[in-house]
């Protein structure tokens, strides 16, 4: 994108700019000109694309800078820059920099810029539009510029552009293996047959569903199909990870960029003292409603949200540190507890629901180690879903969404980071399911969280979700409900259905 800054500040001082210290004024923005913007900048850059200040205006106190720029020193680093010189410049006349003042700040943006690429923030006080491009008038102070707010809105402008030319999975879907047909007499949707069974029941919350003796028998199945087959044999160790997830750690993980839609809050009582919270109760006894209103008003936050994506609230215990070689490639995983995401394709039978149970694999190392360790499991889930569950699958290379989202799409080939997808054929309605992935995160994670490994190289990681309610739904669909006729591995750690539900 071609960009042009301009700037108009205030600097304000404790007094009154005699007329004998203008002549220091333009000495130090002659040489800022000339010398101080121009440090870092290539040899061979466009003069025009540089910081410089374009006039200056003493008003009593106050001492205007318009400044002007391209990519290089842009304006607001121009002005921090000539802070310095210009306070000791004038200081010899006695005059102290009191603050700094925001008079105007405008970004203009050549080409085309999709509409939807520009954000609705609160900075932006105003949007225009002609042939030549988009203009923005910011409404920024002193503060916003030293922490790079316009930078930062470029950013974030350049990834909406790249996030539109993005499309969806089906632009960065690559085949890499698809198993042979596997012809099976069940053609009836697996939800609908829970349900009649009584294997599952509607929970009252959305995308939540209760799951009887049978359905948890499968569940705990597969789990032990996992635990002896793959994540044994790979070394992985069992942690604990958090559910409550606080912002500062979306912050840090990336997902604070976008998570927004998809998950549940969480907030906090501004006090726990009874006599706060009595009138609500007294409300419920009398109505028999709970006064979500009154709720509402007391409470703290939101302070962060229910686990999103499993592996973040892992990383606070890595942070800061640096590992040792000799420990390394570290590989854990989570199966403590349920994970929640308000699906925003909408909520359908127990493959796309708001609250799931899944194992959560996740490693971390050097470059090779992290790809390696990607390479054995996807080794492992090919020899569980072709010998042990025996399904029809394919596997497919794909550029995941936060990664194209940050400008990352079509890497995947070249550098080693990026998603492995795996799908089940679902006979009852003639689609696949994305039952399982293993994703290379490259640096994304340890860079946010700031880990190390001790002999230099950069830490890798990536992570493999195992979603129980897929599992079942993509083994059932192909399957069916007839345990003798199931693969024996999967028949002999389920034993006999234990239906101890008898309703009249």
């Amino acid at each position: 994108m071609l960009l042009r800054f301009t700037l108009s500040a205030a600097l304000h001082f404790n007094k009154e700019l005699p007329p004998e210290a203008a002549e220091a004024v333009q000495a130090t923005v002659e040489k800022a000109n000339a010398t101080l913007f121009r440090r870092g900048v290539p040899a061979e850059a466009d003069a025009a694309e540089i910081g410089r200040i374009t006039g200056w205006q003493v008003e009593g106190s106050s001492l205007t800078l318009t400044l002007e720029s391209g990519t290089y020193t842009r304006a607001h680093d121009a002005l921090f820059r000539i802070r310095k010189p210009l306070a000791a410049a004038l200081g010899r006349h006695r005059l102290g920099l009191r603050g700094i003042e925001v008079r105007d700040y405008r970004i203009d943006i050549a080409g085309e810029i999709p509409e939807k690429a520009v954000p609705n923030l609160p900075m932006i006080r105003r949007t225009t539009r002609d042939e030549a491009g988009v203009s923005l008038e910011l409404a920024v102070d002193a503060t916003d510029l030293e922490n790079k707010i316009p930078d930062r809105l470029v950013r974030l402008i350049e990834e909406k552009i790249e996030g539109l030319k993005y499309g969806g999975k089906a632009e960065h879907w690559e085949l890499i293996f698809e198993s042979e047909k596997r012809s099976g007499g069940f053609v009836e949707n697996p939800t609908e047959e829970m349900l009649a069974r009584g294997w599952i029941k509607h929970a009252p919350a959305r995308g939540q569903w209760i799951f009887a003796p049978p359905a948890v028998q499968l569940f705990r199945a597969f789990e032990r199909i996992v635990v002896e087959e793959i994540i044994g044999p790979l070394g992985f160790a069992e942690m604990i990870f958090p559910k409550f997830v606080p912002w500062e750690v979306w912050k840090r993980s990336g997902h604070a960029k976008g998570v927004y839609p998809e998950i549940y809050y969480v907030s906090a009582p501004k006090t726990r003292d009874p006599a706060y919270w009595e009138d609500v109760g007294d409300y419920f006894k009398v109505t028999g409603e709970v006064p979500v209103e009154m709720i509402r008003d007391r409470l703290e936050g939101p302070i962060g949200g229910m686990c999103y994506a499993q592996c973040p609230p892992f990383w606070p215990f890595v942070q800061g540190e640096t590992l040792a070689t000799g420990s390394l490639p570290i590989r854990i995983f989570d199966r403590s507890g349920t994970s929640h995401r308000y699906e925003s394709g909408g909520i359908h039978g127990i493959e796309r629901v708001d609250e799931f149970h899944r194992i959560e694999i996740l490693w971390l190392g050097t470059a090779e180690q992290a790809v390696g360790t990607a390479q054995e499991l996807n080794q492992a889930y090919k020899r569980v879903f072709e010998e042990i569950l025996e399904l029809e699958w394919r596997s497919a290379r794909v550029t995941p969404w936060f990664m194209a989202q940050e400008g990352l799409a079509g890497v995947a080939e070249t550098e080693n980071v990026g998603t492995t997808d795996y799908e089940a054929f679902l006979p009852y309605n003639e689609t696949w399911l994305e039952f399982q992935n293993v994703s290379v995160a490259g640096n994304k994670y340890p860079k946010g969280f700031n880990v190390k490994v001790q002999s230099g190289e950069e830490c890798w990681s990536g992570c493999s979700g195992i979603g129980l309610e897929r599992w079942t739904a993509a083994f059932l669909a192909q399957k069916g409900f007839e345990v003798d006729a199931w693969p024996k591995r999967v028949r002999d750690l389920f034993g006999e259905p234990r239906e101890i539900f008898h309703f009249l």
